[in-house]
């Protein structure tokens, strides 16, 4: 906010031992004009109005209260009493400072005499309490509000661990839903595992079994394959074979003139046909004995082995061929291949070639049976046989064949939606491992907790709202009977009082006009006087004498009065004398931190006016009076910090001793010499230090020379008589005189780069000289800034 650029206190608010501190109860802020102490009260000014200037770019801050609240620009209500006097606080209540034409907004005060509504106040403050006390309701509501600021802890603890739980299932490295390849989701986050959640909860979720698990994985591992080509038709022969089998096998022929003895003998009839074919028109004597074959052996045997005979014979041979190719044809009608299917139908394919196997050997079976009989109608072509017709499993290939088919399409549906079979199976998986995951950590126990836990909240945040609603109610009533003893004009009597008692300023009062409408009275405003004049043209010391005049007597307005506000004053001596920096320090000192005083027994008279207080200042005489306010020594009741800035940006640290214990520029003076003396060169953060060193060199040797030579001489030069007359004096003693701290005819010095070496260097021989001349002075200068020698 304005010169607080990503201010952190606990980076910058920490003690010699490196702890962070605290504001106290007594706070004291010492830093120079334009160093950020306004903005800080401005802060504060913001929750006593509700409302920050729309001038700020995007403020950022972030108010800790020691009941546990929480303030940040977007609830600047804090809820608590603040009362800041600062140049907002001015301009708002009064407007004559800025135009003397305007009025001074009227505040009221409690009035007097009225006994019974002071003594039912308070019996009414008595039970409302107070809060530093944790007495009273205000106590119930501290302890409700603790109660409720551990019951949201312990909710947001457990709602947090859940949370991280979720968080790594989601992305943690090595083991998140994100990181596995499988579930195919880089993005996943706990946002989209909530989703998940929500949808293994519902009732119609079904968890996939472990053999789903394994399909699938192994879905998901696989490549798109071509499509697998239909079977051929079966078109089986077996019928046809059969049938002409059959009819042939037992088909009757005679023969011509037949010889018994080779109807008897099949072998025999087999061996001569054989022979027959063998010498007949070839042979005139037998190949086997030798004897002359007789000439009407041809034609005996002819009218055996008739035409007839020798036809069916033929038509037998054709049969047995058939059945050879039929036999040939059907080992390679299902040739089935693995490798063109997916791994999910090896079982359904493993199980149909055994079963077409096994039923293709019965079919072979089939075949040869009917071969052997063809065979051996063959063998006794003249004695028909019953056909032994053997079971058929024709129908059982072709069912085979149908089932293979159906594995067929359902293999290339498969490569038309593998893509969105495999999206399926990641989610499956993926929700699975949801539900997995929901079982391991108990889940469903979780949620209770937090809803239990939840309902403590709830619980714990009614009570304190209905204690709430009793301090209100309580606090209302309070400031209605306040209303009641109100009374506008003595507001501008107690500005009076504090200017004429400790200002001594009788000519210049405020006065309470009334407004009138008609014969009613509207209210009042108030008027600077001057010699019961209307005052124009107040000087600067005038307006600041009266506007605190003015912030301090509306401490006593019936709204603040009793109720120990957080008190910030910002500032409070512009423009006025060493004798008015007094007074204003006596004017806090005696209303605002007023030490508590008992009765005899034991009953406080007096108590401090405010919860918290803080005073900023440029001013070093206004800072040494501040120490001596009652509480402001004691290091648990008060703090004393330092507002520094740099270039533009400001930064809020502990007060350095020197200026903590000495209070005087001369010390601070001192120590910049020596930290220009002693600072890294190379360091960014010792720009200033550097920049700065003419002015305070100047400074510094201007107060040291006045009191080590007090004297009035003409046309004395005090840095060289007590530097010396060399060289090297003379030379750095001039460029401090005339050149580091003025720019007026040496303008180029505004355009160049300060020399860092040399003035470390200037820095270090003014300190050896120092030292040279008066050692002791300059070990107190050393210890004053927190020095061992």
């Amino acid at each position: 906010m304005a010169v607080f650029k990503d201010f952190q206190w606990s980076q910058s608010v920490r003690d010699q031992g490196n702890n962070v501190d605290e504001f106290k109860k007594i706070n004291i802020i010492y830093g120079r004009n334009y160093s950020g102490k306004t903005t800080l009260s401005r802060i504060l000014r913001a929750l006593e109005t509700g409302s920050i200037s729309e001038k700020y770019n995007s403020p950022e801050f972030d108010i800790s209260f020691m009941n546990g609240n929480h303030v940040t620009k977007k609830d600047v209500g804090s809820g608590q009493l603040i009362r800041v006097f600062n140049d907002d606080f001015i301009k708002d209540n009064l407007r004559f400072i800025i135009d003397d034409e305007k009025d001074i907004n009227s505040f009221a005060i409690l009035g007097e005499d009225n006994a019974k509504l002071e003594e039912e106040i308070a019996d009414k403050e008595a039970s409302l309490g107070k809060l530093e006390e944790k007495s009273g309701i205000i106590g119930k509501l501290i302890s409700a509000e603790i109660d409720y600021h551990s019951a949201q802890k312990a909710h947001s603890d457990k709602t947090a661990e859940l949370e991280q739980k979720l968080r790594d299932k989601a992305n943690k490295t090595g083991t998140g839903i994100k990181h596995n390849k499988s579930f195919g989701d880089a993005n996943y986050n706990v946002t989209k595992i909530k989703a998940d959640i929500a949808s293994v909860s519902l009732d119609s979720y079904n968890p996939i079994s472990d053999e789903q698990i394994t399909t699938f994985y192994e879905l998901l591992r696989e490549e798109p394959k071509d499509e697998v080509i239909e079977s051929t038709e079966f078109d089986l022969k077996y019928d046809e074979i059969t049938e002409k089998a059959k009819r042939l096998i037992e088909k009757k022929i005679m023969a011509s003139d037949p010889i018994q003895e080779l109807l008897n003998d099949a072998a025999l009839a087999s061996w001569v046909r054989s022979g027959r074919e063998k010498h007949q028109g070839k042979r005139d004597r037998c190949a086997f004995c030798g004897n002359i074959i007789p000439p009407n052996l041809w034609n005996k045997l002819d009218k055996h082995f008739n035409k007839e005979s020798e036809e069916l014979r033929q038509a037998l041979d054709n049969v047995l061929k058939e059945i050879t190719t039929e036999q040939k044809r059907t080992s390679t009608l299902l040739d089935i291949k693995d490798s063109e299917f997916y791994s999910q139908f090896s079982d359904k394919l493993d199980l149909l070639k055994e079963d077409f196997s096994n039923t293709f050997t019965l079919y072979i079976n089939s075949l040869e049976s009917v071969k052997e009989q063809v065979n051996k109608r063959k063998d006794d072509i003249f004695f028909p046989l019953t056909f032994e017709e053997p079971g058929s499993v024709a129908d059982d290939l072709n069912v085979l064949r149908s089932q293979y088919e159906k594995i067929r399409e359902k293999s290339n549906k498969l490569t038309e939606n593998l893509s969105s079979n495999q999206k399926k199976a990641r989610s499956a998986l993926r929700l699975n491992e949801v539900h997995t995951f929901l079982e391991d950590i108990h889940y469903a126990n979780e949620c209770s907790a937090i809803e239990s836990l939840q309902q403590v909240v709830t619980d714990a945040e009614t009570k304190k709202n209905q204690i709430k609603e009793d301090v209100d109610f309580k606090k209302a009533e309070i400031k209605d009977l306040k209303a009641q003893l109100k009374d506008e004009s003595k507001g501008a009597e107690r500005v009076n009082d504090f200017l004429n008692n400790y200002f001594g300023h009788q000519f210049l009062s405020l006065k309470a006009i009334e407004e009138t409408s008609g014969d009613a009275t509207t209210g009042y405003r108030f008027e600077v006087t001057r010699n019961s004049e209307k005052a124009y043209h107040l000087s600067e010391g005038e307006c600041s004498l009266i506007a605190f005049c003015y912030f301090m007597a509306k401490l006593e307005d019936f709204e603040t009065k009793g109720n120990q506000p957080i008190i910030w004053i910002d500032d409070p001596i512009s423009s006025l004398d060493a004798n008015h920096i007094f007074f204003v320090y006596s004017l806090i000192n005696s209303n605002i931190v007023i030490p508590e005083e008992y009765s005899e027994d034991g009953e406080i008279k007096k108590r401090e006016r405010f919860s918290q207080l803080f005073i900023s200042t440029h001013n070093l005489d206004f800072l040494k009076y501040l120490k001596r306010l009652p509480g402001a020594l004691n290091k648990k009741n008060s703090r004393y910090l330092i507002v520094t800035r740099v270039d533009d940006e400001s930064t809020l640290s502990l007060m350095p001793r020197y200026l903590k214990d000495y209070v005087t520029e001369f010390n601070f003076l001192f120590h910049q010499i020596y930290k220009c003396a002693n600072t890294d060169i190379e360091s960014d953060e010792s720009h200033s230090i550097f920049y700065n060193f003419g002015n305070n060199a100047r400074k510094f040797l201007e107060a040291f020379l006045f009191y080590k030579f007090p004297n009035a001489v003409e046309k004395d030069d005090k840095l060289y008589r007590f530097f010396g007359r060399d060289a090297l004096s003379s030379a750095l003693t001039d460029r401090i005189n005339n050149e580091y701290s003025h720019l007026e005819g040496l303008f180029e010095r505004s355009v160049m780069p300060v020399d860092v070496p040399e003035m470390k260097s200037t820095a270090k021989f003014i300190l050896d000289k120092i030292n040279e001349k008066d050692p002791e002075q300059y070990e107190a200068l050393l210890q004053s800034i927190g020095v061992e020698q």
